[in-house]
């Protein structure tokens, strides 16, 4: 299948399996590459990124990660969360996989980015060239993703196969309190700093070293 936004590339709401089989391919060794993409209605968070290499290659050390976006050169600007900087490429083909916890932004525009590095021999990812409005940013001599992203190299309208798998805000019921042996919800809570009262928009509790919410 072709490279299609939502499906296997950009903001996705399922990991994809196949192909991308794009129309084109283009290096990837010794480059950082970002693609831009607005965040779906709702979503919250990202809990997985990947990208597709095309044939067999020598194994090399991958980075991933989200940028937000710079309105002014339309770029990559500021790692969202954290970098995930340490992923073994393997040497076969196929979905290279990152299992990430970024919060984001319903309906904001991010750069999914990827880095790998040089190695010997070549690596190739599927491309779609001439995609306006999508837009690719990259630089060349590549070790590591930078924090900023700082200046780009090269702009180009292309659809990478960069995805990230979204995830909206869970549903639960409100926490509730036991008034006269009878469950009663919690419609707000507040917290006491600097002699005011301030609305507490969520609770998490650390469960298995995981930050749930308390709903």
């Amino acid at each position: 299948m072709a490279l299609v936004v939502g499906t296997n590339c950009g903001f996705v709401t399922e990991a994809p399996t196949s192909d991308p089989d794009g129309s084109g391919s283009t290096g990837m060794d010794g480059y950082s590459r970002a693609f831009k993409d607005v965040s779906p209605s709702g979503a919250v968070k990202i809990t997985e990124i990947g990208w597709y290499c095309t044939q067999t290659t020598e194994e090399a050390n991958f980075e991933v990660g989200i940028y937000t976006h710079n309105v002014g050169d339309d770029n990559p600007e500021a790692v969202v969360g954290s970098l995930y900087q340490t992923n073994a490429k393997g040497t076969g083909a196929g979905w290279k996989t990152v299992t990430v916890d970024i919060s984001i932004t319903a309906e904001t525009t991010y750069w999914i980015a990827v880095q790998l590095d040089a190695h010997s021999g070549a690596t190739y990812i599927d491309v779609e060239s001439d995609a306006t409005p999508e837009r690719v940013d990259y630089k060349t001599s590549q070790t590591t993703l930078t924090s900023p992203w700082g200046v780009s190299g090269y702009q180009v309208d292309w659809i990478l196969p960069f995805y990230a798998v979204w995830e909206a805000a869970a549903v639960g019921t409100n926490m509730k309190i036991n008034i006269g042996d009878v469950w009663k919800d919690v419609e707000s809570m507040k917290i006491n700093i600097g002699d005011a009262w301030k609305d507490v928009a969520e609770v998490k509790q650390n469960i298995g070293d995981a930050w749930k919410v308390v709903y």
